[in-house]
């Protein structure tokens, strides 16, 4: 046992407790996003759709996107102490929970959502590069940080949905030239803002199909 785990032992980022950093109680307490979803933006609903409500009438640059867990309040504090506690081993556990409930999607590569230049140096390692990087090793792809940010965002938090799509809109930009089938990795998917601009950035680099993968969905 290492001087680090003695003297600051690990604790679940749901409850507390002084263990894993997702305790099996907390971990069996997310709520598992199941069928029927929309075949597009996966919310779910009573039936299966093409577009449900929240993406119908919406010009989508990615093909279809999947979650794993609904963002309630337990899933919120989990990924609340995962992105600004620098905790360790959590991207393995979000990882684990995405393989659980979503299919390997069939891409050349996974790409992860750039954060905040500012906020990934105050915070260390990105979560969606972290994530990308645990499903990559369970579902044997590539990783490829094809995606910068052109300027900083304004906090997301608390705004409507069209405010949170007009912040992010232009935001985003491919450095260099895309393969065809990609799967852009993030930790939530809240309006579906973030993973446009960034499957747009990455079909103009030449990706013909952008899937999205997430740790959580926002349930609406």
């Amino acid at each position: 046992m290492r001087l680090l785990d003695v003297l600051l032992p690990d604790r679940c980022l749901a409850c507390g407790r002084v263990g894993a950093p997702l305790c099996d109680r907390c971990r069996a307490g997310l709520v598992r996003l199941a069928p029927p979803v929309c075949e597009l933006c996966g919310a779910p609903g009573p039936w299966p759709v093409r577009r449900c409500a929240e993406c119908s009438g919406r010009r989508l640059a990615f093909a279809r996107a999947r979650a794993a867990i609904v963002y309630d309040e337990r899933a919120r504090t989990v990924v609340r102490g995962w992105k600004e506690g620098g905790r360790r081993g959590v991207a393995e556990v979000a990882a684990s929970l995405v393989v659980d409930v979503v299919p390997k999607p069939e891409v050349d590569a996974l790409v992860p959502a750039p954060g905040d230049p500012e906020r990934t140096l105050a915070r260390g390692r990105s979560s969606p590069t972290a994530l990308a990087t645990a499903l990559a090793a369970s579902w044997g792809l590539p990783v490829l940080d094809l995606l910068r940010r052109t300027r900083p965002l304004p906090p997301q938090r608390g705004l409507a949905l069209a405010e949170r799509r007009r912040n992010v809109r232009g935001s985003v930009v491919a450095l260099r030239a895309a393969p065809e089938r990609l799967c852009l990795v993030d930790d939530v998917y809240t309006s579906g803002a973030t993973a446009d601009a960034c499957a747009a950035a990455l079909r103009q680099a030449g990706a013909r199909r952008v899937e999205v993968v997430t740790l959580a969905r926002a349930v609406r």
